[in-house]
């Protein structure tokens, strides 16, 4: 059987270098590599992954743990982690958590039995004991969407999401602008790091816009199309309804206006609509949506790169890392002026 140790010898270079190029983690010089395939082909040298799997307790494969994949936006998301994985050699294992603990843990633990070289997970409202479990096994891991509060310096653990206070503080700002002052919010599921930093966002921007907060126009969707439709009926039955709303995610989006339109109110022209997340087709409704677009390629590429930083680092201190969405303005933001 031939080695890897036997075609660095006929390509003339180290056995790591060889392992680079089969393995496809590290960039390998283009006359290098082209060596190194040359003496693949030539001793007819074939990567055995599972002996090495056997060898390093671990497989060519990277876990992936994420809530609702049906949602639009966590599918682009996936895409853009697993082309950039398979474009380094990496497999790519999916795990529905369902946003649940209890689920979350399951996942977790499907993939740790799975020996994958490392993780990104999309954690739910109390991901301790999955972490936990993550940790205790030393596996590199990257969470993805919801950043916690505090990394753990002693956890190989980075973090890669989006800037949501400062985000939505602009969404109601600009429908504050248009002269809304009855501005209410659809929260997305309640504990999650994304719902928390969005409420605090639609809160400062409140406050900037020199409106006083009113905790009935603040409803929880979930972050599901169902009970967003519900939060809508109930907002719009209050003695003094909202001009205006605001959907935390792209579900709540779909589930606010089958509630509206069930009402028989129209966007613009009887109440205002600005939503964070955008959609591939947000533009083609009439009227089109004002959103907060979140940046996803760029979101997904990044948590992937950052895992095999890690990978190839491991002594690399914990990173977080928020970049920034950026406010589309169509013509749902209706105008009180």
């Amino acid at each position: 059987m031939v080695t890897m140790s036997e075609v660095a010898r006929v390509a003339g270079v180290s056995q790591s270098t060889v392992s680079h190029v089969v393995n496809k983690t590290r960039r390998i010089a283009p006359e290098t590599e082209k060596a190194v395939k040359a003496a693949i082909e030539a001793t007819g040298y074939v990567n055995d992954g599972i002996a090495k799997s056997l060898r390093t307790g671990k497989t060519n494969s990277i876990g992936l743990a994420i809530s609702a994949m049906s949602n639009p936006y966590f599918g682009e998301v996936v895409h853009s982690i697993e082309k950039h994985l398979s474009d380094l050699g990496y497999s790519l294992v999916l795990a529905d958590t369902h946003d649940d603990p209890e689920r979350e843990l399951r996942a977790v633990r499907d993939l740790l039995a799975q020996r994958p070289a490392g993780i990104i997970l999309a954690p739910s409202a109390d991901p301790h004991e999955a972490l936990r479990q993550i940790s205790r096994r030393g596996i590199a891991t990257v969470l993805l969407d919801r950043v916690p509060e505090q990394l753990d310096p002693t956890q190989p653990i980075d973090a890669v999401g989006v800037e949501n206070t400062e985000a939505m503080s602009q969404l109601v700002q600009h429908l504050a602008g248009r002269g809304h002052r009855r501005i209410a919010l659809i929260s997305g599921r309640s504990g999650l790091r994304t719902s928390i930093e969005r409420t605090e966002g639609y809160l400062l921007g409140l406050e900037r816009s020199g409106i006083r907060p009113d905790e009935d126009l603040i409803r929880d969707g979930h972050s599901e199309a169902g009970p967003a439709a519900q939060a809508i009926k109930e907002l719009l039955a209050l003695p003094s309804p909202p001009t205006a709303l605001i959907t935390a995610n792209n579900q709540m989006t779909i589930g606010a206006m089958r509630g509206l339109r069930e009402l028989g109110l129209r966007v613009p022209a009887d109440i205002g609509l600005a939503a964070f997340d955008d959609f591939e087709w947000a533009d083609l409704f009439d009227p089109r949506l004002t959103v907060m677009a979140q940046p996803v390629e760029e979101l997904g590429t990044l948590a992937a790169e950052m895992l095999i930083q890690r990978l190839e680092h491991p002594e690399l201190k914990p990173r977080e890392v928020r970049l920034a969405p950026r406010l589309i303005v169509r013509d749902s933001g209706g105008s009180r002026n």
